[in-house]
């Protein structure tokens, strides 16, 4: 018999390759798990995922685990880290939304006022839309939108003058919001 509340022989069973050991924990925890991880992304089926990557990371992460806190924690600690991430991939499209100029915003906005994409499509499209660009384009709008970098530290990093990288990212937005209307 398998005893959840002893966590020093469950670890053990479990990094022993003990499937039942692994199952009971699994069982005890998944549903307090999902229901954290959901009330952050507010997102069922990304929840689901994400909590499998949980259990993944978990049993990835178990042997240098040192009993410094419960099972419990430790498995949630890793939750955490995983909506953080999940957040990070969602904000793209609030960055592209919120960072791009008015006019651009307007152009988009009947996709987003009519809803007829919902939001994994939509940033679905996204992505795809700024894979087919030029690379150029790509780089420059990632740099700016995803990872955050400033106009001045882009210019450095892709050895423009700050107007030659104004410019670019003006065009890389123009393509990216031809190309977005071309296959809405």
């Amino acid at each position: 018999m398998i005893d959840i509340n002893d966590e020093k022989s469950l670890v053990k069973r479990i990094l022993a390759k003990d499937e039942q050991a692994f199952l009971l924990f699994v069982r005890a925890n998944e549903t307090n798990l999902f229901h954290y991880v959901y009330r952050q992304i507010n997102d069922r089926d990304a929840a689901e995922e994400i909590v499998q990557d949980v259990f993944v990371d978990f049993l990835e992460a178990l042997r240098s685990f040192h009993f410094q806190c419960s099972l419990k924690t430790y498995l949630f600690s890793i939750a955490k880290f995983k909506v953080i991430d999940a957040i990070r991939k969602k904000k793209i499209k609030k960055v592209i939304f919120s960072a791009l100029p008015d006019y651009v915003v307007e152009g988009l906005s009947p996709v987003i006022i009519d809803d007829t994409l919902e939001k994994k499509e939509l940033a679905d499209k996204i992505h795809a839309v700024i894979a087919a660009l030029p690379h150029e384009y790509q780089v420059i709008l990632r740099l700016k939108y995803v990872d955050e970098v400033r106009v001045k530290a882009i210019a450095e990093r892709l050895s423009l003058t700050f107007k030659a990288t104004e410019s670019l990212l003006f065009r890389a937005r123009k393509a990216f919001i031809k190309l977005f209307h071309q296959t809405v």
